[in-house]
Order: C-alpha cells, then sequence, then structure tokens
C-alpha cells in the first residue's frame, strides 16, 4: 500500500489543501498522514475567514511526532502545496530531508501554489521566488498550473512546443518529472484545457472539455491523484490518464449541481471509477 504524508492547509467548509488532497488519496487507497500549516474556517477566496495559522515550530514537531512511531521508513512520498511564507517553506523543506534520511526511495511532490491565470500572483512577496529557487529544485515532482510554469521558467507558453520547451527547462533545475495542471494551447483541441506530463524521456497529453466556471482546490485533487498514481505504477501516462478521469467527472458533478465548493463527497466514487475517461497521446 501506498503510504503518503501531505503536508499542506486544512478548512472546516470546503476542499481546499489537504481538505481536498487527504480525501482523495485516502479513497483511492492510500495510507495518508496530513499534516496542517493552518486550519481555517474556510478558503481564502471568500475574503474572509476565521481559524489559525500553525507555527512551521509546530508543523515540525507533528512531523517528528510522526517520526517518534518509527513509521516514516514506510511513507513513500511527501506531498506539499500552498506555502504561507519563507519560514514555513523551510520548515517543509525540513521534513521533507527528514522522511528522505528515514527513506532514501521516498519522492517529495510540490504543487507550487503561487498564482493563476486571471488572478496573478495571490501569495505573499517573496513567495515566487522562494518556490522557484528552493522548492522546486528539491522536488522530484513538481505540478505548476500554466501560469506557475511561465512564472518558474521565466518564459511566456502559447503552444505545445512552447510548453514543452518550458517543461525541459523546469526539469534542467531539479525534479524529474514534470505536471502541468491546466493549460489553454493554440494547437490543442479548441475548447478545452490541457495537463502535460513530462520527463526528460518522454511526455504525454490530455485534453478534457472546457468548463466555464472557476473551481477551488481543483489543482490539489490534481496534484494528489497524480502523485499517486505515479508512486504506485511508475507510469507516466497512466497516472495521466486516471488523474484526468478522477479531476473531471469530480469538476462535472460539481458544475451539474450548481455548487462553488468541489462536490468531493457527492462524488467520491468517480475517485476510484472515473466517471469519464479521457486518451492521452505521447508527444514525445
Amino acid at each position: 500500500m501506498t503510504t503518503i504524508l501531505s503536508i499542506q492547509s486544512s478548512v472546516a467548509y470546503g476542499h481546499v489543501g489537504n481538505s481536498a488532497a487527504a480525501f482523495t488519496l485516502m479513497r483511492m487507497g492510500v495510507e495518508t498522514y496530513p499534516v496542517f500549516t493552518v486550519h481555517y474556517s474556510n478558503t481564502t477566496a471568500y475574503g474572509s475567514w476565521r481559524g489559525p495559522v500553525l507555527a512551521p515550530g509546530d508543523v515540525l514537531e507533528v512531523v517528528r511526532g510522526v517520526d517518534d512511531r518509527g513509521v516514516l521508513s514506510g511513507v513513500d512520498g511527501v506531498l506539499t502545496g500552498f506555502q504561507g511564507s519563507q519560514e514555513m517553506g523551510n520548515t517543509i523543506l525540513e521534513a521533507v530531508a527528514l522522511t528522505k534520511s528515514r527513506n532514501p526511495q521516498a519522492l517529495y511532490c510540490a504543487d507550487p501554489v503561487m498564482g493563476d491565470v486571471g488572478r496573478g500572483m495571490y501569495v505573499a512577496a517573496g513567495i515566487p521566488e522562494f518556490l522557484r529557487d528552493k522548492v522546486v529544485p528539491a522536488a522530484d515532482v513538481v505540478t505548476p498550473n500554466q501560469y506557475e510554469l511561465d512564472f518558474l521558467t521565466g518564459r511566456e507558453t502559447h503552444t505545445l512546443a512552447d510548453l514543452l520547451g518550458a517543461v525541459d527547462s523546469l526539469i534542467a533545475t531539479g525534479p524529474k518529472t514534470v505536471l502541468v495542471t491546466s493549460a489553454i494551447a493554440d494547437d490543442a483541441p479548441a475548447n478545452s484545457v490541457s495537463m502535460v506530463a513530462a520527463t526528460s524521456d518522454e511526455a504525454w497529453l490530455v485534453s478534457t472539455p472546457l468548463i466555464d466556471q472557476a473551481f477551488t482546490g481543483s489543482g490539489d485533487v490534481t496534484s494528489a491523484a497524480f502523485f499517486a498514481v505515479l508512486l504506485a505504477t511508475g507510469r507516466l501516462d497512466e497516472a495521466l490518464a486516471h488523474t484526468a478521469g478522477i479531476v473531471y467527472s469530480i469538476l462535472d458533478a460539481t458544475a451539474k449541481a450548481g455548487q462553488r465548493e468541489l462536490a468531493l463527497v457527492a462524488a467520491q466514487d468517480a475517485i476510484v471509477n472515473p466517471t469519464h475517461t479521457f486518451e492521452v497521446s505521447r508527444i514525445r
């Protein structure tokens, strides 16, 4: 059984951060150790929220407590998302290093959350540069969206060739696997959103119909599902195809329900048996 240590935010209402990733992972049959960096009433997308930001030292103490149980050696991967401060980011990297010291085969998957098309940057000053210079080079797998990919590589991507060039540039900085979680390419199918998964040796593309609605937490589900399948199978194409099916099925159910928050619980069976499936094509 795959085991993942997931260090992310948590909300009481809605599904973002660990409140999206942990449920997804567990429903996929992954043993999950969720560690919270914040515990808010709801996502900050509402403009107001309540709840505490955990101190970086407290987050590390939780990870050390897990280590006290002697189980970090059985962790196959560490998954992280939004990092609220550079201090928290350094703490997360320390937790990753501790996990890898217990299991040198463990992989680190970092979702470099910082911004998106239409919203621009929505993290604190200095975080994008910290993610670029410290987190991405330390990661084995990174899952940026197209906006984040462009920032991380200092490029503008408009075509599939542009995306592959940027992915290769990112791989050159350290990570072995890159998943571009949402991209609009000029030469991709019309009215679709694409994902590209690549290593230095291979690259795969999948396109799904565009749903005209903004979703919070979809990136967290995407990173969790992709990392889980990649750890279990080692197959880039299989991880991409299964992730596309899971994520689109959940988003479709959410849109049909007219909800703002992901219909994660209502659509949970789709995490195991997606209601939609998509073909992936090799582009390298």
